[in-house]
């Protein structure tokens, strides 16, 4: 088992070739509908603070890989279906894999989104020429930054909280305490821990591609309920609540989606 999977991945790396920034420039420049995908396999957050103009970025959850065992598809890397049908009828004469700043295959790790993603291709051929950006997009985004959007930080961070969770009016069912003012942590790819400040900034979960909460707690209401989906676990904060008779219900919410966030009750630091 062990050397089969050795050999399969030396065989991906034989495969893919490196293209560096000048080239990859070249190849989308001066054309409206280039003939070159590009596939970013950094992580949501990376992508989304910055990225190179028309990539798409790759991302499949724990879950999705684990219940895969391996054999992930084309659906599970490139998702949308437009750009599918593109790769699939050969329109796409070269794909292009990029993460952080890798320089070859062999420094990528054998458990990776990028090399599994690549080795999804490998198993379903398009006829496109296979390559890895060398020095990823660390490299690309300083010599060509005007071919990368720019950098966002998270917006608001300091806006004060909705008024549905202002602290200390006499009305608030949930107080946010004043040190909770970062962002929601990223435990797993596309699972993040927050507090019920962050649930209540839908600037905060649009831009880091929410689309699904569980609301561990007894008093703070669901926001945004007509644009998120929600799991409500009515416990209370504190160390006798019976949290774990609930986790059965948890896993089985977050294994039917792709992106989650759970959020908690306003004294857990995170």
């Amino acid at each position: 088992m062990y050397s089969e999977l050795s050999l399969f991945s030396t065989m991906v790396i034989m495969e893919v070739s490196t293209i560096d920034s000048a080239s990859l420039r070249d190849l989308l420049e001066g054309d409206d509908d280039p003939d070159c995908l590009v596939l970013d396999c950094r992580s949501f957050f990376s992508f989304s603070s910055s990225h190179i103009s028309g990539s798409s970025n790759v991302r499949f959850s724990t879950i999705v890989r684990r219940r895969a065992r391996g054999g992930l598809g084309l659906e599970h890397i490139v998702p949308n279906e437009d750009t599918r049908s593109r790769l699939l009828s050969g329109e796409y004469q070269s794909v292009v894999f990029l993460d952080d700043r890798s320089l070859e295959m062999g420094e990528v790790k054998k458990d990776g989104t990028l090399m599994l993603a690549v080795t999804a291709l490998c198993r379903n051929p398009c006829g496109a020429s296979v390559f890895l950006l060398k020095g990823g997009f660390d490299t690309f985004s300083s010599e060509f930054p005007e071919m990368c959007t720019k950098p966002v930080p998270p917006q608001g961070l300091s806006l004060p909280l909705s008024s549905s969770c202002r602290p200390n009016t006499a009305d608030s069912s949930c107080t946010t305490p004043l040190y909770d003012q970062g962002g929601p942590v990223e435990i797993l790819p596309f699972l993040y821990l927050g507090s019920a400040y962050h649930a209540s900034r839908k600037d905060m979960l649009d831009m880091l591609g929410i689309t699904a909460l569980i609301n561990v707690s007894s008093n703070c209401p669901n926001h945004f309920e007509d644009h998120y989906q929600y799991k409500s676990i009515p416990v209370e904060d504190n160390h006798k609540a019976n949290i774990s008779s609930w986790f059965n219900e948890a896993i089985e919410f977050i294994g039917e989606l792709s992106f989650c966030v759970t959020k908690w009750g306003t004294d857990v630091t995170v």
